[in-house]
């Protein structure tokens, strides 16, 4: 009997020599806290509320930049520079307003004798309404920033150029503005925003090659409320920040890649500024607004 219970028990020990080792359990959680949903496909957008900026408190406030500036008139026709010659400079912040007439600039930097790499066209048609925010590269310098009011004589602009600070108007728009996506060359993409979006934060670069560029904010059909024509040689080198205001319903940002299909860029557009609609201006529009 003896024996036998040993056969047995030695038939246990060896049957368990045989069982693999347990290792680590892989766990099947997805891990989501790297992922940001967008505000444009936030289900809580529109719920009304008090104004918030996205990036918490990193943005500056664009009505703080004009209060703590002083602007230079640019009246129609006329040219005006702002030279900065302390390389330590690589950007600087580019704003222009009027006082409700349509705005209608170029707007360039120069680099050397003949040497401009960076050129944009803006025309908006509120000037007060929704004013022209965007932050431009600028190393290596010295450079200049020359704005050009080819609006007529009786459409004056205001403009502030200054240096951007590492906290300042670039760094806002990149902590807000963080997914990107590809256009080639010749395409377009189209971006509908919840009328409590107050603004939009843009970036638009290439890995190296020129950037050629057109965005579009649109409201209705065909309604082209603020158009920017864009060009830089270098769109890893100097990319494009800016800001557009929103006010209303039905706004759309269109990029459009100008360029050749050799020529992709890659464009991040996001919401800048929520709000609870209550700069909504009185067009008449109502579908969709609590009172």
């Amino acid at each position: 009997m003896k024996f036998s219970a040993a056969i047995a028990l030695a038939a246990l020990n060896g049957a368990a020599a045989f069982v693999a080792p347990k290792g680590p359990v892989a766990s099947t959680q997805l891990a989501m806290s790297d992922y940001r949903t967008s505000v444009r496909d936030d289900i809580g957008v529109g719920s009304g509320g008090s104004p918030l900026y996205k990036t918490g408190g990193t943005a500056r406030d664009l009505a703080e930049i004009w209060d703590n500036s002083s602007p230079v008139i640019v009246q129609g026709g006329s040219l005006r520079t702002w030279s900065f010659a302390n390389p330590a400079i690589e950007s600087v912040q580019v704003l222009l307003k009027t006082e409700g007439r349509p705005l209608d600039a170029d707007v360039e930097l120069w680099q050397g004798p003949d040497n401009t790499p960076h050129k944009m066209r803006v025309y908006v048609e509120d000037g007060a309404l929704r004013t022209f925010n965007a932050v431009i590269g600028t190393p290596r310098g010295p450079n200049t920033v020359a704005i050009r009011n080819i609006g007529q004589l009786e459409f004056p602009l205001d403009a502030v150029v200054r240096p951007d600070r590492d906290d300042g108007l670039a760094a806002g728009i990149a902590s807000v503005a963080t997914r990107s996506e590809t256009i080639q060359g010749g395409a377009l993409r189209t971006y509908p925003f919840n009328p409590t979006v107050d603004s939009v934060a843009i970036i638009l670069k290439t890995d190296g090659r020129p950037l050629n560029a057109r965005i579009e904010l649109l409201q209705g059909p065909n309604n082209n409320k603020q158009v920017v024509e864009l060009y830089t040689e270098d769109g890893l080198d100097r990319p494009f920040f800016a800001i557009i205001e929103t006010p209303g319903s039905g706004n759309v940002i269109r990029v459009v890649n100008t360029a050749p299909v050799e020529f992709p860029l890659y464009a991040s557009v996001d919401a800048y500024r929520v709000g609870g609609g209550i700069d909504w201006p009185d067009d008449g529009l109502m579908i969709g607004r609590a009172f």
